[in-house]
Order: structure tokens, then C-alpha cells, then sequence
């Protein structure tokens, strides 16, 4: 397929693991009935608690969340980016895994998010990921009849690197499902997408937690969709909604074929 519709759901998960199925599954309802063949969610969508919950929810695959995930993508004949959800391991530590799925409900790409988010700001803020997530260690595309997706989750958007590689590997629309907070996302998250966006001369689809979440700071929202010329072809308002925009492979690679910097490079 040269064009389609993809949508961005921008979502405040809470710690009611079912609550926020329900509404995953009503916004990719609604993607759907307006067209949507490809849907993203956000970063850890099915549940976002308090840590001493963590362990109770972190989920094998097949399990409850990518199950269902897979029901509503054959229910509604759609690519269906599970953000990120709490994948089990042989050790204590999760996965903060991502899984795209096809119409059929079959998984076609599985990723494991590989930077993890550590900062500690003395009297302000200290948050390490690492203490309870293990990295993975893959980069991950898939090839669709959409085009070919690359995977990525919210902190890797720091790491040009991840996103190069991806390019490498033919990547035409690269998701970064994220959970990214307000000082930052005020700050960097625009032209941290924009730039992934310009030098990777791809699609980027960024759906992003909204609002005051459960550890009580606020999540940045402004879901985006941006074209491979580096434009906002869709941007969320400030609330749990979903937005759409045309995935034109023919103007990307006009984008490509005019400037054809990606095949420029000296290494």
C-alpha cells in the first residue's frame, strides 16, 4: 500500500490494568472507523503504577495484555503498535517490550526497549529505570505491506545512533511510544522528533502519555506524527484523544530520490 491513514493515541494510563485496556481498545475502535490502517499506542498504555505493584504486572508473552491487543487488531483489521508493556524474564527485572501486530493478530516485530531512563537531580527528581527494567539489545524492524517500521521506545529518542541504525535497515516510519514528562517534553520533545524525523528522511508516528500520572508529575502529551521533511502533520491538544494523518510513500521517497543524503554518508 502507497498511502494510508496512521493515528497516534495519546492516552493517561492509570494503575487499573483493565481501565486502560478498555480505553486502549475504544481508541483503536474509533482509529479504525475513521480509517486508520496502522494504530500506535503509548509507552507502558496497559498499566502505570506504583512501583512496589510493578512486579505484580509484568506479563509473559502470550499473556493477558498482548492477547488481547491481538484480538483487536484481527477484530478491526489493523497494524497495531502496542506501545510498551512489562514483559517477564528469567531474572527480577522486566523488559519494557513494544509489539506490533498484524491484521491477523500475529506478532511481527517484538522490542525490547534498550536505553533506559536513569537521572538523579538531588532534592528535585531520581528516577532509574534500570532498577527495575533489563535492556534489551536489538534493533528491530519489520516489513509490512505498509512499509517497513523500525521500533523504538520514548528514552531512545536521545540516542541518533538507535535511529541511524534503523534507517540502515530500511526503515520508512519509525514509532516512539512514550511516557515522556512535561519539563523535558516542553523543552526537547519536538526537536528531538523532528531531527530523528530530517536525518533518518522517515516517518515518525510518537504517541505520548498525557497529564498528571501516578507518581504525580505530569507527562508532556503534544502526540505527534511528522513527515520525512521534518513538518508536524498532526499534533495532539491537551487531553486523552487520538490523532490521524496520511503515510505517503511516494513522497517519501521523492524526499529520498531529491535529497539524497542517506547515501551520502562517509564513514
Amino acid at each position: 500500500m502507497r498511502s494510508y491513514l496512521a493515528a497516534a493515541v495519546q492516552m493517561t494510563a492509570s494503575s487499573s490494568k483493565e481501565e486502560n485496556l478498555a480505553k486502549a481498545e475504544t481508541f483503536v475502535r474509533l482509529a479504525a472507523e475513521r480509517g486508520a490502517a496502522l494504530i500506535v499506542l503509548p509507552e507502558v498504555f496497559s498499566w502505570r503504577g506504583p512501583r512496589v505493584e510493578e512486579a505484580d504486572q509484568i506479563e509473559s508473552i502470550p499473556g493477558l495484555t498482548s492477547e488481547r491487543l491481538q484480538v483487536l487488531a484481527r477484530r478491526h483489521q489493523v497494524h497495531l503498535l502496542a506501545g510498551s508493556f512489562l514483559e517477564k524474564t528469567s531474572e527480577a527485572r522486566s523488559y519494557n517490550t513494544s509489539l506490533l501486530l498484524s491484521p491477523t493478530g500475529e506478532v511481527l516485530a517484538q522490542y525490547r526497549k534498550i536505553h533506559l531512563f536513569d537521572v538523579d537531580i538531588p532534592g528535585q527528581v531520581r528516577v532509574k529505570e534500570s532498577d527495575t527494567k533489563k535492556p534489551g539489545q536489538d534493533v528491530v524492524t519489520s516489513m509490512t505491506p505498509l512499509g517497513i517500521f523500525g521500533l523504538s521506545v520514548c528514552y531512545d529518542l536521545r540516542f541518533p545512533e538507535l535511529y541511524r541504525r534503523l534507517a540502515d535497515k530500511g526503515a520508512e516510519v519509525i514509532f516512539v511510544p512514550s511516557a515522556f514528562t512535561f519539563p523535558t517534553g516542553a523543552a526537547h520533545w519536538e526537536p528531538l522528533l523532528r531531527a530523528r524525523a530530517i536525518e533518518n528522511q522517515a516517518y515518525i508516528i510518537a504517541p505520548n502519555q498525557i497529564g498528571k500520572n501516578v507518581h504525580g508529575f505530569a507527562d508532556y502529551g503534544n502526540s505527534m506524527i511528522i513527515d520525512p521533511w521534518g513538518k508536524v502533520i498532526a499534533r495532539a491538544p491537551d487531553k486523552e484523544c487520538f490523532v490521524m494523518a496520511e503515510i505517503d510513500r511516494d513522497y517519501l521517497e521523492k524526499v529520498r530520490k531529491e535529497l539524497p543524503c542517506l547515501t551520502h554518508r562517509r564513514l
